[in-house]
């Protein structure tokens, strides 16, 4: 107890709290800074060797609920989210996570100071994989949380998701910083154990770049479609127009937009999500309209609207194939409370073309894996994603996406109102973006390569989360192991 009222070890333990929080307040949040993230753990780890079970675990808790609460602006203000909206946001994206990287402090020091060291580098990323999973599985936005999407600018690394999907990005996050904590642990007293550990994690991120280049630099698409995108974040033009009249004269101004992209060449057109209502069958005016622009062009066109059919409603996307019935999406994953009332979908939707197969779903529906491995696996090569996004959160879940046609080998062309216009590959390269509201009607033309990539994960899914979930029980049943071994005698605070 003497070292707890002891100014000095107090305050380290600030200046390791600050430290880590810093890293993950800049190195998470609406545009994080990668490399940040891959250090965060390593002040608050390292500090927990040389402090007590309760300092360890008050740093750890503290330092990453502050990093945090960067969001935390986004959730109060942009969502206009409801109080108790507001404080279960809280919970799941802040409390529960600093609770969870305490926990993976305590656990890796229990493991280092009772000598089982790969055990101990192991526990941090199997641990938080194995919460990332469980919390995807369980609650409403899917992989929205994972620490793996600080790393889409990080192409080589991103390669990753191609094997493991999110999960093995986040494990490598984490067991970088375990890593080189131990062999700093373990320097002066295991010098040859400390070669082991660095070479071995010399050889797992040498090969992880060395994979993440070779695949970067093989093309997969030879063949390409020119796309056109439209978005407009006119005042009058964001929020849903009202059915009738709002919504043909806002489509028709649209039309106007993908009429002239079309006569520059586009072969697929994009606009947002929930554009207006349409009642019943569809407003005569525009669908009819949207059909013979695509018949005469050869042009597809996705259209997104909030369909209409008493006593249900959905978030839906219109498509219209050259010389073909209209198809219609509706949106499988809805975003709570605000699309509580909208019926969700059950099916996929798909276009035939000569390029490959064409898929189609709705902004949020790319958060989740298992909707996007079942268009990889029915062979898509381009995902058309209506999608309306909050403007401040274009950047972190503009994004998402991206990790998608990674995962399942296809490009992604999505249209966000409040967003971007993005079109990117399937090595998470974005090949043209601008901002939806650089211009009245904003717009987006670009060559984007088609065709489908047959991917590690696509073939065995979340397998690597599987390995993650044993990875944590067999550290956990070790620990139970060594509860009765002597732990190393260290200075504590």
């Amino acid at each position: 107890m003497a070292y707890e009222n002891d100014r000095p070890r107090i305050a380290t333990a600030v200046l390791t709290g600050v430290s880590t929080a810093a890293m993950v307040w800049l190195g998470t949040g609406l545009e994080p800074w990668w490399p940040l993230l891959w250090f965060a753990p390593l002040p608050v780890l390292a500090f927990a060797m040389r402090s007590s079970n309760r300092t360890a675990a008050l740093t750890g808790f503290l330092s990453w609920l502050a990093g945090s609460l960067s969001m935390w602006p986004y959730y109060q203000s942009s969502l206009h989210s409801p109080p108790i909206l507001l404080a279960s946001l809280l919970t799941f994206l802040s409390v529960v996570p600093a609770l969870m990287f305490m926990a993976c402090v305590l656990l890796f020091r229990a493991l280092l100071l009772r000598g089982a060291y790969w055990y101990a580098m192991l526990a941090p990323p199997s641990a938080w994989v194995s919460y990332e999973y469980i919390l995807n599985v369980l609650w409403p936005h899917g992989t929205g949380g994972s620490l793996s999407y600080t790393q889409l600018n990080f192409l080589p690394f991103l390669q990753v998701a191609s094997l493991t999907g999110p999960w093995g990005m986040t494990f490598l996050l984490l067991l970088f910083p375990a890593m080189i904590t131990t062999a700093l642990f373990l320097r002066q007293t295991n010098r040859k154990r400390v070669v082991r550990i660095i070479a071995t994690g010399a050889a797992i991120f040498g090969c992880v770049m060395l994979f993440g280049a070779v695949r970067l630099g093989r093309q997969s698409q030879t063949q390409t479609v020119k796309a056109g995108l439209i978005a407009s974040d006119q005042p009058d033009n964001v929020d849903v127009a009202d059915e009738g009249a709002k919504t043909e004269l806002l489509l028709g101004e649209y039309f106007a937009v993908a009429e002239d992209l079309a006569a520059r060449g586009a072969k697929v057109i994009v606009l947002p999500e929930k554009l207006g209502v349409m009642i019943g069958t569809g407003t005569q005016a525009t669908d009819p309209m949207f059909q013979r622009l695509a018949d005469k062009t050869g042009a597809s066109i996705v259209i997104g609207v909030l369909q209409v059919s008493p006593p249900l409603k959905y978030n839906q996307a219109r498509v219209f194939v050259p010389s073909a019935p209209m198809l219609t999406y509706d949106k499988h994953h809805l975003l709570p409370p605000f699309e509580s009332k909208l019926k969700p979908g059950t099916t996929l939707t798909t276009v035939s073309e000569s390029s490959g197969t064409w898929g189609i779903a709705i902004c949020k529906d790319l958060d989740f894996t298992p909707l996007s491995r079942q268009y990889g696996q029915a062979q898509t090569a381009l995902m058309l994603v209506p999608a309306w996004d909050f403007g401040i959160d274009r950047v972190w879940h503009g994004h998402i996406a991206i990790m998608r046609g990674v995962e399942d080998g296809f490009s992604v062309v999505r249209a966000a109102k409040q967003g971007f216009l993005t079109v990117s590959d399937d090595r998470g390269r974005v090949l043209a973006e601008t901002r939806s509201d650089s211009a009245p009607f904003a717009t987006l033309l670009t060559n984007v390569p088609v065709g489908h990539d047959a991917t590690l994960y696509l073939r065995l899914g979340d397998w690597f989360a599987w390995f993650a979930l044993a990875t944590f029980a067999v550290a956990l049943v070790t620990l139970y192991r060594l509860r009765k071994t002597k732990r190393l005698a260290i200075p504590v605070d």
